[in-house]
């Protein structure tokens, strides 16, 4: 094996074995939105229950994110990326065994928590290894891995789901999940922040975690208990008080969880706001536009995962190529043409009806696929190069939280429009009145976030200290 690796490549080794973990978190994503029908028929859950299944996953990944991005910076990021892919490939396991909506739920709950601790590290590896003139070249590698696992996923999910069962979409991970741990000691080196002491922010996780937590349960269950009944009312104002206290907890904290200076660098603040609009505007679209295409246009799963791959091919093929672009001339521009494609590609799924075909359906599939080529690498890169390498933990988990906060509040936003447009009415055209309503408002949170990344990102000159402040061009 050492005479393959060597030092010059071994940075690639590296690149190769993190995005075998990277792999398994993205696959997870795609094939479980194509399975969700299976799901609520073999199990017998509730709309809201199918919505915690995505919605449980994308909170405990944002709730943990930037303890994993600390505790990767603090005790070493191949160890916390290990531990990390160990706890996914466990609750996969678990989750394909699940005997009800609510273990699956909370199997779902412990795969986010593990995701939570690999997905930094896996960025932070990255940007510690790569020199800055080969940084965004890897990202976006590291974004085509993604695309590729999101391409592969609907497909691979809708044959099993199809034509073996649900539970496969799983039980696929745990493979994948142990060839990562069997090659990551041998390709990724050890690398820490030993700048100034660390240790986990246990008051803000606290007060994050049950700030979003009643944040998206207040939204999810409000057509079940009614917008102005004493549950939901408390759960906005626990989320209101909880948020508000982890403000004010990180601000005066010694080692604060969430370093809100790093806000103070423009380029950063707006990447950031650009990934949660992301978040906001796509999560719940994939969620919804499976569920159209099963039970509206009665695809099956196989046909409902193949539809999505001209969109993420697209994506395999322009996020790399996006990152070349982000290196040489900035990511600004390209965020926000892409994620104004996004907001037009939403517009126009606003008016898909009962008896669509296919052919009507693809032109948003390839305005979709070139908004998020061009929107997912540059944003990342815009974000990582305004951090010092040995922030990077920190700063990899504050993007990924926000592109993880954004889509469960997403899931939940749309789910509530879904639901209030269709009155409990559960019918096809009950369902497109609502549909039709969250694509709407998806399409301004897009063209919102095309906004503020013009207006905030500029090419940043890359740094390697903390102590050397970002320096943007005007």
């Amino acid at each position: 094996m050492r005479r393959y690796v060597t030092a010059e490549n071994k940075k690639w080794w590296t690149l190769g074995a993190v995005s075998v973990g990277l792999f398994v978190i993205m696959l997870d994503n795609t094939v479980v939105n194509v399975a969700l029908p299976a799901m609520q028929r073999s199990l017998h859950m509730q709309l809201s229950e199918l919505e915690w299944v995505v919605a449980g996953y994308a909170l405990t990944f944002a709730a943990f994110m930037l303890t994993g991005g600390k505790l990767a910076d603090y005790l070493g990021r191949r160890l916390i990326f290990m531990l990390g892919l160990a706890v996914f490939t466990g609750a996969s396991l678990a989750c394909g065994l699940a005997p009800s909506g609510g273990f699956l739920i909370g199997a779902r709950v412990v795969q986010g928590l593990g995701g939570a601790l690999m997905n930094p590290a896996t960025l932070s590896i990255i940007t510690a290894t790569f020199p800055p003139r080969q940084r965004g070249t890897a990202i976006g590698i590291w974004a085509g891995v993604s695309a590729m696992a999101l391409a592969i996923g609907p497909l691979v999910g809708g044959l099993l789901t199809q034509h073996v069962n649900w539970n496969w979409i799983f039980f696929i991970n745990v493979p994948i999940g142990v060839l990562g741990l069997l090659a990551i000691p041998f390709f990724v080196d050890e690398s820490r922040d030993t700048s100034h002491e660390q240790r986990p922010d246990v008051p803000g996780l606290v007060s994050s975690g049950i700030g979003l937590f009643a944040l998206t349960y207040a939204f999810i269950e409000a057509n079940n208990y009614g917008w102005t009944s004493g549950r939901i009312l408390t759960a906005f104002a626990v989320a209101a008080v909880a948020l508000i206290v982890f403000v004010l907890l990180e601000r005066h904290q010694r080692l604060p969880m969430l370093d809100l200076a790093l806000f103070r660098n423009r380029t950063f603040s707006g990447a950031n706001t650009a990934m949660l609009f992301v978040g906001l505007a796509m999560f719940g679209t994939f969620f919804y536009v499976s569920l159209y295409m099963q039970n509206v246009l009665h695809y099956s799963p196989v046909e409902t995962g193949a539809s999505f791959l001209p969109m993420t091919c697209l994506i395999i093929v322009l996020a790399p190529q996006a990152g070349k672009l982000s290196d040489r001339y900035g990511s600004r521009w390209l965020v926000g043409g892409g994620m104004a494609l996004l907001a037009v590609m939403l517009f126009y799924y606003s008016r898909l009806g009962l008896h669509e075909s296919f052919w009507v359906i693809l032109p948003g599939l390839l305005i979709g696929g070139v908004g998020m080529g061009l929107t997912m690498t540059p944003t990342t890169a815009a974000a990582m190069s305004s951090v010092a390498v040995d922030k990077a933990g920190v700063g990899s988990a504050v993007l990924n939280s926000a592109r993880q906060v954004g889509g469960s509040l997403g899931i939940a936003v749309m789910g509530a429009i879904v639901a209030s447009g269709a009155a409990g009415v559960r019918t096809p055209e009950a369902f497109l009145t609502g549909f039709h309503d969250a694509l709407r408002v998806a399409s301004v949170l897009a063209l919102a976030g095309a906004i503020v990344a013009t207006a905030a990102i500029r090419k940043t000159e890359h740094h390697h200290a903390s102590q050397q402040p970002a320096v943007e061009a005007a």
